[in-house]
């Protein structure tokens, strides 16, 4: 079966839209999606990269373009439920130690749906760990259990070894991509993504 890792941070917009994209993409293909949880913030810091709303600030034109984008995005994949978060950005230190967390215990999917919702669907302060803990707990999941959970030396630990790996295997962004060891980056580029676990399935 081919795999396509999606290098994530909740902080990311354009990381919720290929989270919604992506099961298409594998129902399609017969595709395994591997979610891995990184840090965004570390991820710049290594690169010496930033933001789009800092590194184009003053290019004129450049951020109306990428609003125009992604409205045409979010018309041509009917994601009618997202709303840009008032709150943006949002430091997501929390809620990615939970979505280790999360992935060593087994409820990666369900809580990736849930913090993604809760960011970029019902626009809560997701780094507030008050807001973090009433939303998980809506959300079903053991909210009191994960909050603990990301003081957790370990957790911390794991959290920045994902982001060291994908930062030594090239990533500058989120959200990014591997089919094998090719990196795609952006939601831009998941049709790319397709073809290329397409062409893995017909091998």
């Amino acid at each position: 079966m081919a795999t396509v890792e999606f290098l994530f941070d909740f902080g990311s917009p354009n990381a919720y839209f290929a989270h919604k994209v992506l099961p298409g993409i594998a129902e399609r293909t017969g595709a395994e999606v591997k979610p891995v949880p990184v840090l965004l913030g570390g991820i710049f810091k290594a690169t010496n990269n930033q933001p789009p709303m800092m590194a184009f600030k003053d290019i004129k034109g450049k951020m109306a373009n990428e609003q125009r984008e992604i409205v045409r995005f979010v018309a041509r994949h009917g994601l009618t439920a997202f709303k840009f978060n008032p709150n943006f950005p949002i430091l997501t230190l929390h809620v990615m130690r939970g979505a280790i967390y999360a992935e060593q215990t087994g409820f990666l999917a369900a809580y990736m749906d849930a913090v993604f919702a809760h960011m970029w669907e019902e626009e809560k302060k997701m780094d507030d760990p008050e807001v973090i803990e009433a939303a998980l707990a809506n959300s079903g999941l053991p909210a009191a259990e994960i909050m603990a959970a990301t003081g957790q030396p370990e957790i911390k630990q794991a959290l920045i070894a994902n982001t060291e790996a994908a930062v030594a295997r090239g990533v500058f962004g989120a959200p990014s991509f591997f089919v094998g060891d090719e990196l795609y980056f952006g939601k831009n580029t998941l049709w790319e993504v397709e073809e290329a676990l397409a062409a893995r399935a017909d091998a």
